[in-house]
């Protein structure tokens, strides 16, 4: 593997590929494969993670996790290949994203877990992707309006209260995952250490391909270790079907429910301001120009997969910032590469054995796995937060006082368990909803909405082992307007 890692990097420096240029299909074949190697883990992490927390059964997780890469596929294809006035056509990868798993499970544990959990969540999705795709035609003066509520000291504490919410997830998996019988086990502790080491080395030794699917190979270590010692049952794999289709509303039609919609919108607000930064971030890497109308149909894009993607029992979607930083590793720039991964994805995405055999990973092994992931989240969100000026005390409150709302859920439960209306409960009883809403309001009380044309917007930091294989994105993006109406709201990160 590492040969053809070497072989892919150096004819990278030999030719970039342009943006536009169709490879030979042995090379998109190679070069897809390897946006999949480094896309996989993060992308069946969340629903393996969702479908846990709402105690999905063995074969109702194996078919979200069939859904997720099957829509991954269709959303990749839609944002690279582009349909009309739909998708960058720059080589970015779609996949779940992060910030929706804390919310997604509140609203399911509010709903009282299980498939009709996943109705309302859905539900939610597919109302949140119309209102994106339809947020991105809007005017330039409304779309940057709405955007002003999000400068970097609102994304960078809300990306860090992501991380820090999400940490605890990882770690109740590390124990053997809330309601098992082994919880707290210390063997499941063991393998969680154990797999986060692997993962600490492979980053460690800073090979470049080695570094960017370090959490693929930990998983797949750690439950190859699992295997051998009696902890890790494959007898699903056999039950399986080597072929199942993704049909829509698979579990039931959706439910829409007022506060879950509000929540979700909230989770596609915040990738709206990430999806911005990635578009411009692989825009400079591969020497295209990214205008405001090409953010705009990026957008699109993001808002049409994540309606599809509650249509076909998956979740909301947006550009992986860990292919943006593997397009600048490799060099190669082709958007059809990214085209061909989709293909990859949607060929996954219809073998349910290949779902099962994900699915059987121990709770210990994708804690470990899982509290890397969630523990670099946090960064992200600190190194946003490093562009701000924290002497300032009101930014240094807006920061403060929002961590201290997002911890009330974990501290103090039993307040929205016993003490509020379960409707109520559904939406405010989440870190992210509550440190988030914080975030925006203590700003405009603070900041107030701030100038035309002022926001800017955080620079993308690619994840440590990317950046590991080179430099970070040095591309900054601020919001810009998605009309079309020229350079003037694409301004530089602090």
């Amino acid at each position: 593997m590492a040969r053809v890692a070497a072989r892919l990097s150096t004819d990278g420096e030999q030719s970039t590929h342009p943006v536009d240029e169709v490879l030979p299909l042995p090379k998109l074949a190679l070069y897809g494969f390897q946006h999949v190697l480094a896309f996989y883990a993060g992308a069946v992490i969340v629903p393996i993670i969702v479908g846990n927390a709402l105690k999905l059964s063995p074969e109702q997780l194996v078919y979200l996790i069939n859904a997720d890469l099957f829509t991954c596929g269709i959303a990749s294809i839609i944002q690279a290949w582009g349909i009309g006035r739909i998708g960058a056509r720059l080589p970015l990868i779609q996949g779940v994203t992060f910030t929706a798993v804390s919310p997604m499970i509140a609203i399911g544990l509010g709903a009282g877990g299980g498939t009709a959990a996943l109705l309302v969540i859905y539900g939610a999705v597919i109302t949140a992707g119309i209102a994106t795709f339809a947020f991105a035609w809007l005017p330039a003066k409304a779309f940057r309006t709405v955007m002003r509520l999000f400068p970097p000291v609102v994304t960078g504490t809300v990306i860090t209260v992501l991380g820090i919410v999400l940490i605890p997830v990882g770690l109740n998996d590390a124990a053997g995952g809330l309601g098992s019988p082994d919880f707290g086990d210390p063997k499941n502790f063991a393998y969680a250490g154990g797999t986060m080491l692997f993962i600490l080395i492979l980053m460690k030794i800073g090979k470049p391909f080695l570094s960017s699917i370090s959490i693929l190979l930990g998983l797949v270590v750690g439950t190859t270790v699992a295997f051998l010692l009696g902890d890790a049952k494959f007898g699903d794999v056999g039950n399986s079907e080597w072929i199942g289709v993704t049909t829509p509303f698979h579990f039931g039609a959706p439910k829409f429910e007022w506060f879950p919609i509000v929540l979700m919108l909230i989770v596609m607000l915040i990738t709206m301001v990430e999806t911005t930064g990635d578009t411009y971030a692989v825009g400079d890497i591969v020497g295209k120009e990214v205008d405001s109308e090409t953010v705009a149909r990026a957008l699109r894009a993001d808002g049409a997969a994540t309606a599809l993607g509650g249509v076909l029992n998956s979740f909301p979607y947006v550009a992986f910032a860990e292919n943006v930083g593997l397009v600048r590793m490799t060099k190669v720039k082709s958007r059809f590469v990214v085209v061909a991964a989709g293909v990859f994805m949607i060929v996954l995405g219809l073998l349910p054995k290949a779902a099962a055999i994900v699915a059987a990973v121990p709770h210990g092994v994708l804690g470990g796995a899982a509290t890397v992931m969630f523990a670099m989240v946090a960064l992200a969100g600190i190194q946003t937060l490093a562009k701000v000026d924290l002497k300032e005390e009101k930014n240094a409150l807006i920061v403060g006082v929002s961590l201290a709302f997002a911890l009330l859920p974990a501290t103090v439960p039993v307040f929205f368990t016993k003490h509020m209306d379960p409707d109520l409960s559904s939406l405010l009883n989440s870190g992210v909803t509550l440190g988030a809403t914080a975030a925006i309001v203590l700003n405009l009380v603070f900041n107030g909405l701030g100038k035309e044309g002022a926001h800017d917007a955080p620079k993308v930091e690619l994840p440590a082992q990317v950046a590991a294989a080179g430099d970070t994105a040095d591309s900054a993006a601020a919001v810009p307007a998605p009309s079309g109406e020229g350079e003037e709201a694409r301004t530089p990160a602090s």
